[in-house]
């Protein structure tokens, strides 16, 4: 026979209103209070919201804290007095970069397949973001990631720091920072 078991002094379990709940939770109304209240969402008669506000409460026209924390690595990076490697890399051509991102290409077995529409310096870019020689690329500016590198001397290639000082070239963020934020 097997042993007799004792009687549990267990309370039967109470999904009413009456449970008591021991963790904090967010209520339907502190949602809706957190929301924006500068662009309110238009309803339609349905009831239903309007598709283009529910897509522009999803992707807001302002910057993201780290692309704002990011802009501003940048600015003060391209303050900074211009030093030797600056020159350097400002000295080389489109046809420097050209011949660098041959002798990386030769390096891989396979062709960058994905990437057949990129422009070149987009190309050397995203190789510097992919390179994890020369630290985390999340959250840091590329020319703040590269000065970096530079001090610490891990001897990052000097074609990226001359895509990077480019005029007009506004690709500060690495792409992987730009996908996972």
């Amino acid at each position: 026979m097997p042993p007799r078991r004792r009687a549990a002094a267990q309370a039967t379990l109470s999904f009413g209103n009456q449970s008591r709940v021991t963790k904090p939770s967010s209520t339907p109304t502190a949602i809706h209070k957190a929301k924006s209240l500068d662009s309110p969402v238009e309803v339609s008669p349905a009831g239903t919201p309007e598709p283009q506000q529910v897509l522009a409460d999803a992707h807001p026209s302002k910057p993201h804290v780290a692309e704002l924390a990011v802009r501003q690595q940048v600015v003060a990076e391209l303050k900074e007095p211009v030093s030797a490697e600056d020159e350097r890399a400002l000295k080389l051509t489109r046809k420097d970069l050209q011949s660098y991102w041959r002798k990386e290409e030769q390096k891989r077995k396979a062709p960058r397949v994905h990437q057949g529409d990129l422009d070149l310096e987009e190309k050397i870019l995203r190789h510097f973001d992919l390179s994890s020689q020369y630290g985390p690329c999340i959250g840091i500016a590329r020319v703040k990631r590269w000065r970096r590198a530079n001090m610490l001397k891990l001897e990052p290639p000097i074609e990226v720091l001359a895509v990077l000082l480019q005029d007009g070239n506004v690709k500060e963020r690495a792409h992987m920072d730009e996908l996972l934020s």
